[in-house]
């Protein structure tokens, strides 16, 4: 315990020049979306780079045909010693968007004393500059205090996560000898609330798909052809309120042939977070509908979701142009659950679509491969380990909650490399995450460090 004492006391000591560096790196417009931002990307890679080779990483930058990846490796005598870690993170952010929307400027971090408070507002605060750098910086005090860790540690930093990963999947099949480990922790998910940290167990899958319906005319004047021709827009429109029943199930044939019931132990503890629920208090549910017979929260973690996330088609512009368009588009995914595969779901929304178009149209899709539901077992050894680890920290329970949410990767690093994949993080939904004054205050950032302390020691126990 009096080398953990030490590593906090290192950890306490250096707060102020751990927020110095901290505001250097939320100073590097790293927008990995937009291709002005790759400037940005190499000098938060270099940056990086320097920081982890500073504290005796064998690193590397490694280019991909998107934005670089950085990959670390501590020494060679911390084999054998525990368990081979493996930290991801991503320093690449997402874009301004409108900049006079913005109180202080997105890349001149600016700390702002609210109530007892003190906020740093930037691009990349929050999601998701803020996490890796928490364990960077544990790992750092904990290396200077020990002179080693408790395990072989692999440091992974993404340049693309906020422009779809698309360099990932390459990159982790070609390099699984490099990434090989006995646990990955993501770092990149939420706290229960402002003083309860959090486990995320359970991700939902993703399926992504775009259809096109066109009509056998190009565009028509509805004052001729109103009434008698196929006006895709009112077709598709038809075939989207048709994806729902009246009860809020989805109507596609066959779509929860493979959904299993949530357990009766994980309903009851779904249903005692619901009646306090900070993320729920975040948002006006009202006008949603919820599936009949389950809670908000049961609904979003543990039921399979279809969303209708845009529509498009005839006239867009400013004037009037009374129109019967050619055609009409709509984008659509799904929140997927475990025993869902993506392509089966994929099959049967498209085989509900066909069997509904009216003769004389047709219609086209698009959709990528998707990714598919994990779960992870509370009774998982990491899991509880780093739920003791947040528990010593923050002094109350560790919630292991669900998500609506997906991560990819955790399905890539569990399939390629056959690990757990334990998903954490201080982000709150009320940062302003993608949006104009992006936030994090310094005490979480300060909490934050902490608890990976308290977590490499609970894994350090593990041996023991």
């Amino acid at each position: 315990m009096s080398d953990l004492n030490d590593v906090l006391s290192r950890i306490d000591a250096e707060r102020e020049q751990t927020l110095a560096e901290f505001v250097q790196l939320l100073e590097i417009p790293s927008i990995s979306s937009d291709p002005a931002g790759s400037a940005g990307i190499a000098e938060a890679a270099d940056w990086l780079k320097k920081k982890l080779s500073g504290m005796g990483f064998d690193v590397r930058v490694v280019v991909t045909e998107g934005h670089p990846l950085i990959l670390a490796h501590s020494s060679a005598e911390d084999e054998g010693r525990g368990p081979r870690m493996l930290f991801y993170g991503h320093y690449d952010v997402q874009p301004v968007g409108e900049e006079d929307q913005w109180t202080y400027p997105p890349f001149k971090p600016t700390l702002v004393k609210e109530g007892d408070i003190t906020r740093i507002y930037a691009r990349g605060a929050s999601d998701s500059k803020s996490q890796l750098w928490s364990f960077i910086e544990t790992l750092r005090c904990w290396h200077l205090v020990h002179g080693c860790f408790p395990g072989p540690v692999t440091i992974l930093l993404e340049g693309e996560e906020e422009s779809g990963s698309a360099s990932l999947p390459a990159f982790i099949e070609t390099h699984k000898e490099d990434l090989a480990c006995d646990v990955a922790f993501i770092c990149d998910s939420d706290m229960w609330s402002p003083t309860q940290p959090a486990v995320t167990t359970q991700l939902k899958g993703l399926l992504h798909e775009k259809v096109t319906l066109h009509a056998p005319n190009p565009d028509m004047h509805s004052g001729y052809f109103g009434n008698v021709a196929a006006n895709p827009i009112r077709i598709l429109s038809g075939l989207l309120s048709a994806l729902h029943d009246e009860e809020g199930r989805v109507a596609i044939d066959g779509f929860y042939d493979d959904v299993k019931d949530i357990p009766v132990a994980l309903r009851e503890q779904w249903q005692s977070l619901s009646r306090a629920s900070y993320h729920l208090e975040s948002a006006d549910l009202r006008g949603g509908i919820v599936e009949n017979g389950y809670t908000p929260l049961e609904a979003i973690w543990g039921r399979p979701a279809l969303d209708i996330n845009g529509i498009t088609g005839g006239n867009q512009g400013p004037g009037e142009r009374s129109v019967l368009p050619a055609s009409a588009t709509a984008r659509i995914s799904f929140r997927l659950v475990a025993g869902q595969e993506p392509a089966t779901v994929r099959n049967r929304f498209r085989d509900f679509i066909r069997l509904r178009i009216p003769e004389g149209c047709r219609v086209e899709f698009e959709g990528g491969e998707g990714s598919r539901a994990l779960a992870m077992s509370p009774e998982n050894p990491f899991v509880q380990a780093v739920s003791r680890g947040m528990e010593r920290e923050w002094r109350t329970r560790t919630i292991l909650k669900g998500s609506g949410g997906s991560i990819p990767l955790a399905e890539m690093f569990s399939d390629v490399l056959g690990i757990d994949c334990i998903v954490l993080g201080f982000i709150l939904a009320s940062d302003a995450i993608h949006a104009p004054d992006e936030h994090y205050d310094t005490e979480r950032l300060h909490r934050s460090i902490r608890s990976w302390a308290y977590i490499l020691d609970e894994i350090q126990s593990m041996r023991e």
